[in-house]
């Protein structure tokens, strides 16, 4: 089956996510690659759809940020891309407010996680707001750490402002805080875009597949149940197994005694449930840090091995 890949652009505004698109979209089109994009803007009117092309599918979300406020528009716009267009690759530009872990949670939907495959988080940086980072607000700046904690490609841009010492300075204090992540120093966003193709965020398959052993960084795992479980054998997994590493986690569960699956939710350690009037796929959908997803996929089969 095939799954179309999807890259999440990440960076503050004016870092250069924008002219990173462009470049990308450059070398889709040279080989002839069918590509899509989904562009956030928090204002109500866009600013850079006009640089994606007419021949790019272009889904907008205006008025808000893909994290949090417009998280369900998400779903609906994603779907429609992969039952529509049928893309090879999904390009996001996320707003320069979005958070790393809720981008990947609003994209990250069990009604299509088997349908497509995350390569990684780009993070620009604007090489100078870095250096003067301790100017910015509290927020802001734990934002900005945020983005570049979480990244697995890191561009550093305007790097030609810099002196040799600031450029060192930068690349020490960025692989100190995130030493998987490639930093790459340069202007315009000109890096090697086949380094970009070859990203691999942390990520395990279903049940079917192979799981990533050893998971540096933010990483994914999609989990699918062939049968129903017994609710008292999954709680006591919530509370004996599941490390506080867990960020988040959402999907579709079938309890044993029960005609429907229920929607389950856990979010910040508070676990939810919400009964489904329908039979759905039993996915559920798991967002991590360095986590060896082996260990959650032996736990969750031995619950259907009861």
């Amino acid at each position: 089956m095939k799954q179309a890949e999807v890259y999440i652009l990440s960076g503050f505004l004016g870092s250069g996510k924008t002219t990173l698109l462009k470049r990308l979209l450059e070398e889709e089109r040279t080989n002839g690659r069918k590509v899509a994009v989904m562009m956030n803007e928090l204002g109500n009117v866009s600013i850079d759809s006009g640089e994606v092309g007419e021949d790019v599918a272009l889904k907008e979300l205006l008025g808000g940020c893909i994290c949090c406020t417009m998280s369900g528009q998400v779903e609906a716009q994603l779907q429609g891309l992969l039952m529509l267009e049928n893309p090879d690759a999904i390009y996001v530009e996320t707003t320069g407010a979005a958070h790393p872990v809720e981008v990947l949670d609003a994209l990250l939907s069990p009604l299509f996680a088997d349908k497509i495959q995350l390569k990684g988080i780009v993070s620009t940086v604007d090489g100078q707001r870095w250096l003067d980072r301790n100017l910015m607000g509290p927020q802001l700046q734990q934002l900005l750490l945020e983005q570049v904690r979480h990244a697995d490609y890191l561009i550093v841009n305007k790097s030609s402002d810099l002196t040799e010492k600031e450029k060192a300075d930068i690349v020490i204090s960025l692989q100190a805080m995130n030493p998987k992540a490639k930093c790459v120093l340069t202007d315009y966003s000109k890096v090697p875009l086949n380094e970009l193709r070859n990203l691999s965020l942390s990520s395990g398959k279903g049940k079917s597949g192979n799981v990533n052993t050893k998971a540096l960084g933010l990483g994914t795992y999609v989990h699918t149940f062939h049968t129903s479980v017994s609710r008292e054998k999954f709680d006591q997994f919530l509370r004996n197994h599941l490390p506080d590493a867990i960020y988040r986690i959402k999907g579709y569960i079938k309890f044993q005694g029960t005609a429907y699956p229920e929607l389950f939710q856990y979010s910040y350690g508070m676990p939810s449930f919400l009964k489904e009037e329908m039979n759905i796929p039993l996915n559920m959908v798991f967002i991590g840090e360095n986590m060896n997803w082996n260990e959650i996929k032996s736990e969750l089969e031995k619950l259907e091995g009861d």
